[in-house]
Formats: structure tokens, sequence, C-alpha cells
């Protein structure tokens, strides 16, 4: 070692700890937007990642430990660190395909939780093998720089220190720089350019000619330049706009009735745009029958407030049959608002505040007489606004007449599921709460109020309206409507395990929609599944 130049003082073996911790956090961060388009973002993914990153890291620490006693060179280190920022090169590249590969054998080999399994596959194939490679770098170092037992402390301390403050990099700068600006595919690129620089000039310095740092810059630019070709959904054509923010995946689609937003590439609608005036044919047509729940007629203006406002629709709507309406939404990801104004007309007069909707309400004292609850997407159910204490801090901001309107997305039979645990805890805090089914979805519109006169101010209210269409869907409505009375499944700030019971829903979703494709597997194999096509 005392031969290659570089490592003479020790500052370059410092760098590669720097370097590697960043690359490790960034990686981590990486792959959970990877991920989140097919699996979501939601606590239980995030436990997969870093339980899956944390195994690779320990294994490659006992095996980089032990490499390194048996013959400390530090060229076998390089090469495994140009290994890993080759690999991390390709993830853009085939990751997607990795993913949807491993869903689709599963899907019909896993009867039950499958999202979960799904997931840990993929991170398994996808990011152990790197991250393995960077966890030999910290014991191999600690080889390579301590040359005695007097200041061994000392050093190992500061290669700990340089590690750490790599990863806080590595934390923020994805977060907060490459991703929302140049997106996750690039990120990866950026972060493996880091690490393939660090082992060239690690090789250049020693004066080797390792053919592998040519192929490994060959292999770079080809992911460079194919790593972005193609989208998330790359079976997807003629997008609108594809792209991330700081929070989610975006995805605009546009077909001949609608616009559509997506924030998942697995999972539904986020939010959609009829281009021509009339209802959606979704949950946001039941949702209507709120304002007629409040004594609309003898109000000079209804304050409406929309937590998770997405692209707008329910304000869209509201302005369109009503003619009282002050609409205004909280929505935590100020790009969905931006992707609001401009792909689906969201009128430039509806305020859109970008902020948590929890955190607004307990920064506002303004009382409103419908909040709509609309932050739940598939299993990325916010605890934080699913407990008692946020359904009552709702309540202590509408009118005495006000109502609240809950869309409840993942609707199942099964008993204890998460639509019962939300309709418990909310018949806990409102005195009036019913739900409504959404026809041919599996939503469920809940509405709640104090005041026990909702469901005759609908009857008189919906008597009056001039628009049959929405007319007939209230009629529709009513006859829905069932009544709630108060069970033990409650949700609290202190207990609320809304991602595994999410979870438990999509298995069963996920297993009913794909059983006519299991039936035609078992018959006809692969080529039936691809003429089902």
């Amino acid at each position: 070692m005392k031969q290659i130049p570089i490592l003479k003082n020790k500052y370059y073996l410092y760098l590669t700890e720097f370097f590697s911790g960043m690359a490790v956090m960034a990686v981590e961060l990486g792959a959970s937007r990877l991920l989140a388009p097919y699996f979501s973002s939601s606590q239980i993914v995030w436990t997969i990642i870093i339980g899956t990153i944390m195994i690779a890291m320990a294994l490659g620490n006992i095996w980089g430990g032990r490499t390194a006693d048996r013959d400390p060179n530090p060229d076998r280190l390089y090469r495994r660190i140009l290994i890993a920022a080759v690999w991390i090169a390709l993830i853009p590249v085939v990751g997607k395909y990795i993913i949807l590969g491993v869903s689709a054998l599963l899907i019909f080999t896993v009867s039950n939780n499958f999202l979960i399994i799904a997931a840990f596959a993929a991170c398994m194939i996808i990011f152990v093998f790197p991250l393995f490679l960077l966890g030999t770098v910290t014991p191999s170092l600690a080889k390579y720089t301590v040359e005695s037992l007097e200041d061994n402390g000392k050093i190992v301390g500061t290669l700990g220190a340089f590690n750490t403050i790599g990863s806080i990099i590595g934390t923020f700068l994805p977060t907060f720089v490459t991703i929302p600006a140049v997106g996750t595919a690039v990120t990866f690129l950026i972060f493996s350019a880091i690490l393939l620089i660090l082992a060239v000039v690690y090789f250049i310095s020693a004066k080797r000619k390792y053919v592998g740092c040519g192929a490994a810059a060959v292999v770079f630019l080809l992911s460079s330049v194919l790593g972005h070709t193609s989208n998330f959904a790359f079976w997807e054509t003629d997008l609108l706009y594809e792209g991330e923010s700081v929070y989610n995946y975006l995805q605009v689609k546009e077909t001949e009735e609608n616009v559509i937003l997506s924030t998942n590439v697995l999972f539904g609608v986020q939010s959609v745009m009829q281009k021509e005036k009339g209802l959606t044919g979704m949950y946001y047509d039941t949702v209507m029958a709120a304002p007629l729940m409040t004594d609309i007629k003898n109000k000079d203006q209804l304050e409406v407030l929309v937590l998770g406002m997405g692209s707008g629709t329910y304000a869209r709507q509201c302005e369109a049959y009503f003619d009282n309406f002050s609409v205004e939404g909280v929505e935590i990801d100020e790009k969905i608002t931006d992707l609001s104004r401009k792909y689906f007309d969201l009128p430039e007069d509806v305020k859109v505040t970008t902020y948590d909707g929890r955190a607004y309400l307990q920064a506002v004292d303004k009382k409103y007489d419908v909040i709509m609850v609309d932050a739940y997407q598939d299993i990325t159910i916010p605890f934080q606004m699913s407990s008692r204490e946020f359904f009552s801090l709702v309540d202590s901001h509408l009118k005495e007449d006000g109502v609240m309107v809950v869309n409840m997305n993942m609707y199942t039979e099964e008993e204890g599921n998460i639509n019962d645990y939300l309709t418990d805890t909310i018949s806990d805090v409102f005195d009036v709460v019913y739900t409504a089914d959404v026809s041919g979805t599996t939503n469920r519109e809940l509405f709640a109020s104090q005041n026990p006169e909702i469901i005759q101010r609908l009857e008189q209210n919906v008597k009056t309206l001039e628009d049959q269409e929405l007319k007939a869907m209230m009629y529709e409505v009513e006859e829905k409507l069932v009544k709630c009375e108060k069970g033990d499944y409650i949700l609290t700030d202190d207990k609320a395990p809304v991602e595994l019971l999410g979870i438990q829903v999509i298995d069963g979703l996920i297993e009913r929609e794909v059983e006519v494709y299991k039936e035609i597997y078992e018959e006809e194999g692969i080529q039936g599944i691809l003429e089902a096509f």
C-alpha cells in the first residue's frame, strides 16, 4: 500500500469512507422512490427497504473484514467499489423491469401479503448486492489505515465520522435536490458516477492497467443514455406528464373523456377532470351530497375545505353545480397543485395551501360548513389523519351544522378492516355518521356531523336541485346511506396500525382482480395470459 501515492497520507481512504456512506444513503432513498410507484411509499415499504439494506451492510461488514485480514490489498476494495458503481448505474435501466417481473411471478404464486413479499423480493434482487459490496468498505479501510495500536481508536473514529457525515449529506441531497430536480434515475447515476470516479482515480494512481475501468465506463455511459429514456409506466404511451416531486411519483394521462392524475403506477386514479361538464362516475359524485346535508339554501356562501386537494376535482364539481360556494384546499405536494393549474383547469380563485392537512387545522381558527378528508391513497394512509384526535380537530373546525365527508378507498366485507376502524373512530367523535358505497368501485364515502338533521336536510335540498343528472345521483345516494353505530375499533395517535390494516385489504383486492388470470394461466399457460391482454 505504501507504493501507492494516493494512499500515503490516508486522506483518500477517508474520502472513500465519506463517499461510500453518501452513496449508501442515496441508494436507500432512491430505492424508496423506485419502489413507490409500484408498491406505495408506506411505512411498510420503508421498513422493507431499511431492513434489506441493513442485512446487506451487515453481511458486507463481516465479509469485508475477513477478506481484509486474509489479503489486505486495496485493489480488491476499489474493485468492489467499481462493481457497486456499475450495478447502481444499471438500476435505472433494469430496475423497473425487475419489479414488474417479480410482481408478475409472485402474483400467481402468493396468496397472502403479496405487496410485502413482492417488495422484499425486489429489494433483495436489486439492492442487496451493491450495498453488500459497499458494506465491505469500512472494515477494509480500518485494516489499511490502522498501523499501530497507539492510534487505532483515533483512526477508526475518524473513519466513522467521515462515513456519518457522508451519510448525512447522502440523506439530504437526494431528497431536497437531485430527486426533485432531475429524478430518481439520474440520482442513481450521479452517485454511481461518484463511486466510479473514486475507483478509477485509485487505479490510475496505482498505475494498474485494469480493464474493468474501461468496461465500467462503457456500462455507465450506456446506462446514462438508456436509464431515463423509458417511463416508470413504460407500457403507457402519450403521457401528458410524468415526473417526480419531493413526495410523489406523478403521472398525467389524457383520454377522450377526461384527464387523469395518478400517483402510483399500479394502483388506481388519484384525481380526474371531465372534459365536459357532468358527473365523473367516481366517488366525487357521491360526496356532492355533503353540501346538501347543510342549510345550503339559507347561506350566502358555503365555506368548504378539502384536505388532500389533489388536482381539484371536488372543487371544480362544487363550482360547476352550486353558485354560493367558496372552496379552499390543502395539498402537501406543491407539484400536484402546479399540475392542477396546468392540466386540470383548477380555477385561480381556488386557494390551495401547501401544507399537511392536520398541521393546517392546528394553525387556523376558521370554521367551515363542509370539510372533505381525501388524503388516503391505497395503503398510504397517514396515521395522523386517521385518529380520534384528528377527527376531533376536524370537528372543532366545523360550523354548528357542518358536515365532514371522508373518502375511504378500500372497501371489504372482512370484519375488523381499515374502514371499520375509521368508521368506529369517527363515530366516537361525531353523533351522526352515515356511509354510502360507490357503485363499481372499492370506495366508501362517510358523512359525519353533530347535527341530527343532516338526512332531512339532504332530502329537502335534493328536491330543489335543477340539474336532473345531479338530482338523480343524489336520490341514489339517499338510498345507499347506512347509519353507523359506535364500535370498538378505535384509532388513536398512540395506536393507529393503518398500514397493516390497509395491506390486508389490498391483498384481497389483488387476489380478486387476478383470479380470472390465474384460471387462464392454469388452463392455457403464459400464452393464454398474453392473449388475454
